[in-house]
């Protein structure tokens, strides 16, 4: 009589709690959990049914226990088996779809290197087969992760009898250091090698086997995961309309993206290139965004335009990423330096506060700092601008600043990248020449997190860890594409440019370094120097009266006329007592 209420209560409970919903195929510990509560619930409801109409007289109650026991047991079980045919029969490795897989090594038997294993086990398509995992924990050595064998350490992959053909490093929060030993390693055995994207480029995105990619200069710099404020940049973000100058640059691009993760109202693309502004929005379209996006075609240096776009789309934050950046060109063309770098910016400045901009977070540069060419001294006069104190204006005004950014359009890596390709030679401007660089993605981030804790007048410094010498760089470049330096690919040095130092600072000696709340950024203080906006703006509208000269000579000498510490030279010699290493610990100190 009991029997079929039993199994009507049992099929019950099981499908109120989805258990029927699931792929067994895919059987999770998610499904195994919904499993014992289904039981389980069927089993009370059970005991309290029978125990109220029968009574447990005679009848004992551990029955209801093991029946409990084995209702988990069978239909657990008969899941797992189907999950274990399908994962080690139905899928066998090494083949799938007649296509041979590559047999791979996970280097890092953590989080990512379960994650990838787990995916890879369980794609249908996958092009690799997994043989195991090495990790430098000793502790892990013969541990198994997905049935995968821990086979040793780092140090002993030259050593395996295994035939594998490719390896995969799955450490993506592996500092510069150890990924250069990791490679190092990697280079002995004669395999290829890969990696997973490290972790500031994979914010708001996930980790799998389609985003594992070759090894890149990005990993051997190894800088750490950026922690950020998000409940700041959200308040300066969400909700609001933003402008982005230089958007289809690469700051501005990204400065776009991160932007994108913190819902604003609008976003207003505008740039003065349109192959830059087509690009940008052709990839925007093709993430099928929800957001409202506005991409105008425009050039900061028109005032009546900029205007217009301001009139139109009402701004609440300017990122101000637009500018001429190549040393060597703005010495040949020092007008066309000042007209954007400077009279764009002013324009910028002025109509952000006519309505009412909130905030105006322009993107410097270490150029600025003891500027000896065009482009560092107009950043610096634009670092003035922002400065000063506009008389009644409600707009807050800051700049950041810092060094390089990796893979940029026409920075040292990618131009590096196409002379290694075409079989060198290499060509270096000076053996010793240094400079400070960091990720695309973590400039951009830390240019919104200094943008959300401005209060107005500053300049914010980004922390750029330790200078690299170029050479270094070009000679890890080589060895990244399995060649040597001087012996694979010739390099020769080629002397330095007009305008360009030997080394870069992020502070003058005039400034003070204040901590903020965030580790990676610290404010600088200098009222020694600092002008009203009325003397500024004059002097630099006698600036801009100078460019209808046409005469590059008197652009530079009313540049220097404004900022007595740009003094144009060949070549600096480093002052080794000036270098400072920008890592975390320098500014907290």
């Amino acid at each position: 009589v009991w029997l079929p209420v039993f199994i009507i209560v049992k099929l019950s409970s099981f499908v109120f709690f989805g258990s029927y919903r699931s792929i067994w195929r895919y059987t999770s510990l998610w499904d195994m959990l919904n499993i014992v509560k289904a039981a389980f619930t069927a089993s009370v409801i059970i005991l309290f049914g029978f125990g109220i109409v029968e009574g447990f007289a005679g009848f004992p109650r551990s029955v209801f226990l093991l029946d409990l026991l084995l209702t988990v047991i069978l239909v657990g079980s008969t899941r797992i088996s189907i999950r274990l045919y399908y994962s080690h029969i139905y899928l066998r490795p090494g083949t799938s779809n007649n296509v041979i897989k590559k047999k791979i090594l996970l280097i890092g038997a953590g989080r990512t290197g379960e994650k990838i294993a787990r995916e890879i086990t369980n794609s249908t398509d996958s092009q690799y087969e997994i043989l195991g995992f090495i990790d430098d924990d000793p502790t892990r050595r013969g541990a198994r992760l997905h049935g995968y064998k821990v086979l040793g350490t780092i140090k002993d992959m030259t050593q395996l009898s295994l035939d594998y053909d490719e390896i995969v490093i799955t450490a993506p929060s592996a500092t510069g250091n150890q990924m250069r030993r990791i490679v190092k390693q990697c280079k002995k055995t004669g395999k290829r090698y890969k990696t997973v994207p490290s972790f500031t480029e994979m914010l708001n995105r996930d980790i799998s086997i389609n985003s594992i990619r070759d090894v890149s200069y990005n990993d051997l710099l190894g800088r750490e995961e950026v922690k950020l404020d998000m409940n700041s940049i959200d308040t300066l973000l969400k909700g609001k309309r933003i402008l982005v100058t230089g958007a289809g640059g690469s700051i501005g691009s990204e400065l776009v993206r991160q932007c994108m993760n913190f819902n604003p109202a609008m976003l207003i693309l505008l740039d003065n290139s349109e192959f830059n502004l087509f690009s940008i929005e052709q990839e925007l379209r093709r993430n099928k965004s929800s957001l409202a996006m506005r991409y105008i075609l425009g050039d900061i240096k028109d005032e009546n335009w900029i205007m217009k776009v301001f009139s139109d789309y009402q701004p609440q934050v300017v990122l101000h990423a637009a500018a001429y950046k190549h040393v060597p060109i703005q010495e040949a063309f020092p007008r066309e330096a000042v007209l954007t770098n400077v009279k764009g910016t002013m324009n910028l400045i002025n109509i952000s506060h006519e309505n009412k901009v909130e905030k105006f977070v322009l993107v410097s540069t270490d150029k600025a700092v003891h500027p000896v060419n065009v482009m560092g001294a107009t950043k610096r006069l634009a670092e003035m601008m922002v400065q000063c104190n506009i008389k009644g204006s409600k707009t807050t005004y800051m700049a950041v600043r810092f060094g390089n950014v990796l893979g940029s359009s026409g920075s040292v890596i990618p131009i590096f990248q196409k002379q290694i390709e075409n079989g060198g030679p290499v060509r270096i401007t000076h053996p010793d020449m240094i400079r400070y660089f960091m990720s695309i993605p973590e400039a951009a981030q830390l240019i919104l997190q200094a943008g959300a804790i401005g209060e107005g007048s500053e300049i914010f410094v980004l922390d750029m860890g330790k200078p690299i010498n170029i050479k270094d760089m070009a000679y890890d470049l080589i060895r990244l594409s399995g060649l040597e330096p001087e012996e694979d690919i010739p390099v020769i040095f080629t002397g330095v440019r007009p305008g360009e130092k030997l080394y870069e600072e992020l502070i003058t000696s005039g400034e003070q370094i204040i901590k903020t709340n965030h580790k990676k950024i610290v404010v600088l203080k200098n009222d020694s120097n600092r002008q009203s906006w009325f003397e500024l703006s004059m002097d630099i509208e006698k600036l801009i009266l100078t460019t209808q000269s046409f005469d590059s000579d008197s652009i530079k000498h009313r540049l220097h006329h404004i900022i007595p510490e740009y003094e144009p030279q060949d070549i600096l010699t480093p002052d080794k007592t000036k270098l400072q290493d920008w890592d975390s610990k320098s500014f907290e100190a």
